[in-house]
Order: structure tokens, then sequence, then C-alpha cells
């Protein structure tokens, strides 16, 4: 039987753990993050804790007094566990205010629910075909305080979504007040030019990826220049490769904006890449695994 964990204790995951009461269910107030479990250990997991803790000051939820970094990796490791997860998992992890109250809380203290789902592979791997996407301009996205967290109000991205789906495409591009481009539906989104990365700010209003993060740094240790600035769409017309990054899925290249084509020679580079460093930490006798991560196909154009 799958398990969640409710407030530090493992009950089964159909049963029912949560009421109508509930403030995110009844008002979206709270943060939650998507963790990548790799080979059943945590990716990345200092970084999701730093910013769902920032957003948590914003909100002005407490954090939950024993959810520590260790005992949030002691849970989510115990859970992997409960759910016979060996290899790739989603943890999702909300931090949502407790008590009960309308717009005016009863309480600031926070409560928390982890939820787990397995992943068909072990490791991040390139999409076989690329994105189809467009602009979506219908609504833009506010520039404030919580811009770079992941709320549990989250209608600009469903609605999006919606659009996405009903005309056909793989995703959209998101934009902010100023027009600029700030990222897709669930991910952050790079474009190259001449073998160099660009990728908007955080202060143009998109969500502070960890893997957006992570990928940057990873790109400048590999002598791989990248810059933080604002995106147009003239930019995507002029670039060579678009990609959209998030802890989950990692890089998925983009084949296509309107009539324009891309291809993903950088994209498959980066993925390589971030495998290698994900499982440099590994014994020499599991080698053979970074073998399988980086074994990519020479994908079709889209």
């Amino acid at each position: 039987m799958a398990k969640v964990c409710l407030d530090g204790e493992f009950l089964d995951a159909d049963s029912q753990y949560l009421n109508a009461s509930n403030r995110s269910f009844r008002y979206g107030d709270g943060l939650f993050e998507s963790i990548r479990i790799i080979d059943g250990k945590i990716f990345n997991l200092e970084n999701h804790f730093k910013r769902i803790s920032s957003g948590l000051k914003i909100l002005k939820i407490q954090m939950p007094l024993s959810l520590t970094l260790e005992r949030l990796e002691e849970l989510i490791l115990e859970l992997v566990a409960h759910n016979d997860v060996q290899e790739g998992a989603c943890a999702r992890l909300v931090i949502y205010r407790g008590g009960n109250g309308n717009f005016m809380p009863s309480t600031m203290s926070g409560k928390y629910l982890i939820e787990l789902n397995k992943i068909e592979h072990n490791y991040f791997q390139l999409n076989e075909n690329g994105l189809s996407v467009d602009i979506y301009d219908d609504m833009k996205k506010q520039l404030n305080p919580l811009s770079p967290y992941k709320t549990c109000n989250s209608l600009l991205y469903i609605v999006a979504c919606v659009m996405a789906r009903e005309n056909g495409l793989d995703d959209v591009l998101l934009l902010n007040e100023t027009h600029n481009i700030i990222e897709a539906t669930s991910s952050n989104v790079f474009i190259v030019t001449n073998g160099v990365l660009y990728t908007p700010t955080i202060e143009d209003g998109c969500v502070g990826g960890t893997f957006r993060m992570h990928l940057i740094n990873l790109a400048i240790e590999n002598n791989i220049k990248v810059y933080e600035c604002a995106l147009t769409p003239q930019n995507l017309l002029a670039a060579e490769e678009i990609f959209f990054t998030n802890s989950i899925k990692g890089i998925q290249w983009v084949g296509s904006y309107k009539t324009k084509r891309y291809y993903y020679e950088t994209a498959k580079k980066l993925v390589e890449l971030v495998n290698e460093s994900v499982f440099k930490v590994k014994e020499t006798d599991d080698s053979s695994l970074i073998e399988d991560a980086n074994s990519t196909q020479d994908y079709p154009e889209t």
C-alpha cells in the first residue's frame, strides 16, 4: 500500500488524510516543492529547502518546528522505503498554513504533506521529440515578492496549460507585465545563440528553479557562457536552440516555435553533464550506470 507523510505520520495514500477546512485547498495558502529521487537518493534537497524556507517567510507561515533539513531528508527516505522505490521518483512537499479562519488566519503555524510518485527513468533523459510551443499572452504574470516561488495558487499555469492543449501544443511560454518571456508552464527556459546560454532573470518574475541554478553553475564549470537577461519573442526567432528545465524532467528541448525549427546539440551535451554530476558520487563499480545514463539516441528533428 502506497504511503504519504502528514506532519511526520505515515498514512495510506488512499485514506482521507486532509479535510475540507485545509487552507491549501480553500485558499491556496501554502507553497510546494517537487523533489527528484535518483537511484533511491534525494537530488538537490538543500536548495529546495532553502527556497521553500525563504517563501514561507514572505507568506508569514512558520516552518513546522520539527521539519529541519535533516528531518525532511529522513522522512523522504522513509517514504522511499515505504513505497518500495529503488530508483527514480518525485517527492512533492507541500507546506501550508494550519488552523482555520477565512482570509484572516487563526494561526501562522505551518503543516506539511509529502507524497511520492515513481518515475520510469532513474536518470535525466532528453525527450525524443522536440516540444512544440508558442506564447501565452491572455494573462501576464505579475512581478511581486512571490514570483520566484511555487505557491499553491497555480491558476495562471493551469489556464496556460489548457490553452496549449486547445491549440495542439506541448507547452506555452509565459510573459511578465513588460512582455518579456520568463518561463514555461512548469519549467524555466533557456535559449542558445552562438553556443552561449541565455535565461530570464529572477528579477523578471520567473520561478527561481533549483535545477535552473544547478545547470547555470554546471555550465560555468564546463566553460559554457551563461547570461541572465531579458528575453523577447525576437530572441526566440534568432536562437539556435530552446530548452526547458525543471527539477523532475531535467532538460527538455524545444523543436518548434511558430514556423521556426530548432536543434538540440547543446541540450544533449548538458543532459550528459548533469547525469555525470549526479552519478559521480557513486562507487566505481557503478560506472555502467553513468554510461547508461549518458547513452542518448540520435533524435529526429521536428
